[in-house]
């Protein structure tokens, strides 16, 4: 069994490694011309981290991640806590595997290193998909053609394969946008942040938590905004622009967007759900497939669960029976990871309700919920087990036409 995935980011290379485990031949291509540093944090559930031991990298990402005890949850004008859960310990007997917190960066690394070199082409920008029968295929904007009895295509947000398999469909844009900022331990040691946090107000979140180690803080402050905003990790945010937008927000908050140095600035996107992923010999998968705002903190987390679902379908099958094997994928994924879409949409819109009765409705909710609970609401999500769950793929499949 060959396979060709196209795009090594998180997803990609979860997917390479899943297959790999497989028996599957992959060849993973990446229009990148190399891996660089990029992004900031990442939250890793233990329904990622429970993959991540499978794939033989939770050793490693372990080593650079941080492991909050708790996650708290504040009021925006003088940041009293409205409730918080269990994590670290607690979790991780619940749950059987950790909950973590590291750089994207990190992460990629660590999936990256496990990845055969040889198995890697960089500097490759897939141009066209197309198939047949008995095989896909890929051409690259220098012309060569690979092909394979597979195509994943991991290639992002921005997917260029979707277009090809089911027409013109432009990422939305969520009507929100987010400042994101890394500072040093020490710069913000003063303060007591607690280790996990999220502040909610009016139009506007602010997310803080610890990665690489302990010895960075993650700092996202998102904001509601009716012009869409450049998605990017690059653009910058104007001087002082943050400290106006969370203006009267908790002395902490405030302080923490004062010492932060470089602040970066980028709109936030998703994708309308699909009715199929797959067409034939090729598939979606993660972002390219169901991007969402991160406001669960299960975007990367739904993207391994893809690859985990995925290596477990091709696992002993023929190659004449990869269109059925694709369908059992999508038919396992495609309800969970959907599902998730619409919780993470809800939650941004409950996280930036305006003072007065609905904002303490929300809060009185959440301290209740607590006070009965040790772990979030999203926590029974926390125990999907992807490898183990094999219904009966779905009957109907679209045409093998690209």
């Amino acid at each position: 069994m060959r396979a060709i995935v196209v795009g090594a980011g998180i997803g990609g290379l979860a997917a390479t490694l899943s297959l790999r485990r497989a028996g599957v031949d992959v060849t993973l291509l990446e229009q990148a011309q190399r891996f660089s540093e990029i992004g900031a944090g990442i939250q890793l559930a233990p329904n990622a981290t429970r993959e991540l031991r499978r794939l033989g990298v939770l050793d490693q990402v372990s080593a650079q991640a941080a492991h909050p005890a708790h996650v708290s949850f504040h009021t925006w004008s003088d940041g009293s806590e409205i409730c918080r859960y269990a994590l670290g310990r607690e979790a991780e007997e619940e749950f059987g595997a950790p909950y973590l917190v590291i750089h994207r960066a990190d992460l990629h690394g660590a999936l990256a290193a496990a990845v055969p070199p040889e198995a890697v082409r960089l500097n490759t920008t897939v141009v066209a998909v197309d198939q047949d029968t008995d095989s896909a295929r890929v051409t690259t904007a220098t012309g060569e053609r690979w092909e394979a009895d597979l195509v994943v295509a991991a290639d992002g947000i921005r997917s260029s394969a979707r277009q090809w398999l089911f027409g013109m469909d432009e990422a939305v844009f969520s009507g929100t946008a987010a400042y994101r900022a890394l500072l040093p331990a020490d710069e913000v040691a003063d303060l007591g942040l607690p280790p996990l946090a999220a502040w909610l107000g009016p139009d506007r979140h602010f997310v803080h938590y610890w990665v690489r180690r302990g010895e960075l803080l993650n700092v996202v402050a998102v904001f509601s905004t009716e012009a869409a905003t450049q998605e990017s990790w690059t653009a910058q945010a104007d001087p002082g622009e943050p400290l106006r937008a969370f203006t009267g927000w908790d002395p902490r908050v405030r302080t923490v967007l004062e010492r932060a140095g470089q602040v970066f600035r980028y709109g936030i996107y998703t994708r309308t759900p699909l009715a199929h992923w797959n067409v034939g010999r090729v598939t979606l998968l993660g972002d390219s497939a169901h991007a969402m705002v991160p406001f669960q903190a299960q975007g990367a987390a739904q993207a391994i669960l893809d690859a985990a679902v995925l290596g477990d379908a091709l696992r002993n099958a023929a190659a004449d029976a990869v269109p059925e094997a694709l369908d059992a994928y999508v038919h396992r994924r495609l309800a969970t990871a959907t599902g998730m879409q619409s919780r993470s949409a809800q939650a941004g819109t409950e996280f930036h309700l305006p003072d007065g009765p609905g904002a303490e409705a929300r809060n009185a909710r959440m301290a209740a919920h607590a006070a009965e609970h040790r772990f979030m609401p999203q926590a029974p999500t926390w125990r999907e087990e992807a490898p183990d769950d094999r219904p009966e793929p779905s009957p109907s499949r679209p045409s093998s036409t690209t």
